[in-house]
């Protein structure tokens, strides 16, 4: 199950939970699970774990019937409201890791954080990211999300990734780790990198290949403003609508959905990270959508 999926699962089984679905948002749940076999894979291991918690709330409720004391009734209420909200919480804690929560640097939706070393060097954290460091070891371990590594001596620093490990030295580098691998952008020096099968290969400054578990995949030039996290910007350059609002969903919090008539609109420019819902703004009003907000976590773009 990839992490994008069992969030977005989550999502629309809080919204069913909340009672305030309307029918399109049943039609878009529809078109969403017919979107993908795994959408509707994902959606039916919501429904029957949402199925299995129920009933301990129904035998709850039917036994406070003969004893309905004000005080019973709101510890009762509260009751069926966790209960409810357990499908979501198992959901999230699978694209979630509690590896992620133990882990000795972290950043949560929307946060960037920057780490000076001691040989003068420095590590990024990109938005809900986890590392563990262990610097007596030169030893930077990716948990989850992304990282951006400057190295500047000779020392070499190890970062580990499910898929492999890089060794990292008088080079520069990001690393995002992704549902089926991670992506390696090499942005000056070089890179040794050694997939799991102890194959090992060097990547160039300005080349990025995907580090799977099959492997590294061939090499391709990239453009350094994609990077542009770093810096606290997101730049898209004649870039699909709808692929913009999956990488500004890493930023924020809740839950972004948007008409799927919006997807081809074309979107170029340059937008400060800090400010999630200015850049929604600034989208709506050049290319004329409209946004609609039912709560700061709950935005529809139509």
């Amino acid at each position: 199950m990839s992490r994008d999926v069992a969030r977005a699962a989550a999502q629309w089984l809080a919204l069913l939970e909340s009672g305030a679905a309307t029918e399109r948002d049943h039609a878009a749940l529809q078109h969403w699970r017919d979107s993908h076999p795994q959408h509707e894979q994902t959606w039916q291991k919501a429904q029957t774990l949402r199925q299995r918690f129920s009933d301990l709330p129904q035998a709850l409720a039917m036994a406070s019937l003969d004893r309905p004391q004000p005080g019973r009734r709101a510890v009762l209420k509260r009751a069926l409201g966790l209960a409810a909200l357990v499908p979501t919480a198992w959901l999230i804690s699978r694209q979630l890791p509690i590896e992620a929560w133990r882990a000795d640097l972290h950043t949560s939706t929307g946060e960037r954080k920057r780490v000076a070393l001691a040989d003068g060097g420095s590590l990024q954290l990109n938005t809900a990211t986890a590392v563990d460091v262990d610097l007596a070891q030169r030893r930077i371990t990716l948990v989850d999300g992304e990282l951006a590594l400057d190295v500047p001596g000779a020392a070499p620093m190890t970062v580990q990734t499910r898929y492999g490990e890089l060794k990292v030295s008088q080079a520069e580098v990001c690393v995002r780790q992704l549902a089926a691998g991670c992506r390696v952008s090499v942005l000056k020096g070089t890179v040794q990198v050694r997939d799991l099968g102890g194959q090992t290969a060097t990547l160039q400054g300005g080349q990025q290949a995907r580090l799977k578990t099959g492997g590294l995949g061939a090499w391709v030039p990239f453009d350094v403003l994609q990077l542009g996290w770093r810096d606290g910007v997101l730049t898209a350059q004649n870039q699909p609508l709808g692929d913009f609002l999956r990488e500004l969903q890493r930023y924020r919090p809740g839950v972004l959905r948007w008409e799927p008539s919006l997807e081809a609109l074309r979107v170029t420019g340059s937008f400060r990270l800090d400010d999630t819902d200015r850049i929604l703004d600034l989208l709506a009003s050049s290319l004329g959508f409209r946004v609609q907000a039912r709560t700061r976590y709950w935005v529809t773009l139509s």
